[in-house]
């Protein structure tokens, strides 16, 4: 892969990152979350009795209350409810980006509750890709190196990774727009980018927060074509936390949360039917 002249420099920067201690430990392989593993049940991520408190006693908050549910491997399912429902915090616990109070939550058929620190982090790096509503991208790369900066961070030559770029540039429009950076794309290109950037290294699992939130209605729909498009094509499994009914109607299933419980479910949503549900949950008594 040739790199854009101007931005060399700053590939050659990330390419100084250290990489062993990003390297997969041989104990990690041995408890089977090595990328694209599929656990015996069929399921992505599975959790258990899940709770989630804030705080001590009076002032205690309870996030999340008993939460079980199953994510088969290559659903798109959407995560719905009021503000403080708890979706973003189960989202969160569903990424191994927090830690639960209690039950269980199993990622490719391992267990979170024992792994450490260092191994939930290699966790999400072999196995999940993130999107969320700012597209955090950095300013100073161009579109595809900012794609591949996952993959650099884990110790990879942009070489490596020279034929999956082409093909997810061109699966989110932006081969012609790949030597660009942020700042001269549109919004709805630097959520593109982020997709791109979340679906590098094959992750089995991809987490999405409010992603077509800063996006108009167009653009918005563009970017669920790609998720849909990317669960089905790479068989992987999408968690989207949303507000949107019609953002919510492009998935298989739709959950629906209220005061941290999981409350109803949609199968093949559309907007008039999970419009009316919110509807039910945020109306008094």
């Amino acid at each position: 892969m040739r790199l854009p002249q101007e931005s060399t420099s700053g590939m050659q920067a990330l390419q100084t990152i250290p990489a062993p201690c990003l390297r997969l430990h041989p104990s990690v392989r041995q408890r089977g979350y090595t990328r694209r593993v599929k656990n015996g049940s069929g399921n992505a991520v599975e959790t258990m009795g899940l709770r989630k408190v804030y705080g001590e006693g009076s002032t205690a908050v309870r996030a999340l209350d008993d939460v079980s549910l199953e994510f088969p491997n290559g659903e798109f399912a959407a995560i719905m409810g009021p503000s403080g429902s708890g979706k973003s915090t189960l989202l969160h616990i569903l990424g191994a980006l927090d830690k639960p109070t209690g039950g269980r939550v199993v990622v490719g058929g391992t267990e979170l509750s024992g792994l450490s620190d260092k191994e939930l982090t290699l966790l999400r790096r072999e196995r999940m890709g993130f999107v969320f509503q700012f597209f955090n991208l950095i300013p100073t790369l161009s579109a595809e190196e900012n794609v591949l900066l996952p993959a650099l961070i884990s110790g990879k030559k942009p070489g490596e990774y020279a034929k999956r770029l082409d093909e997810l540039l061109n699966l989110v429009g932006l081969t012609g727009r790949r030597s660009h950076r942020p700042d001269e794309l549109s919004g709805g290109e630097q959520q593109r980018v982020a997709i791109a950037r979340a679906l590098v290294r094959f992750p089995d699992i991809i987490l999405a927060d409010e992603p077509t939130g800063n996006l108009d209605s167009k653009t918005g729909a563009e970017v669920l074509g790609l998720l849909k498009e990317s669960a089905s094509r790479y068989d992987q499994t999408i968690l989207m936390v949303t507000h949107d009914p019609r953002a919510a109607s492009a998935a298989d299933r739709a959950l629906f949360l209220s005061d941290g419980r999981v409350v109803d479910e949609a199968r093949n949503p559309n907007p008039d039917d999970i419009l009316e549900r919110i509807r039910t949950l945020e109306s008094p008594g």
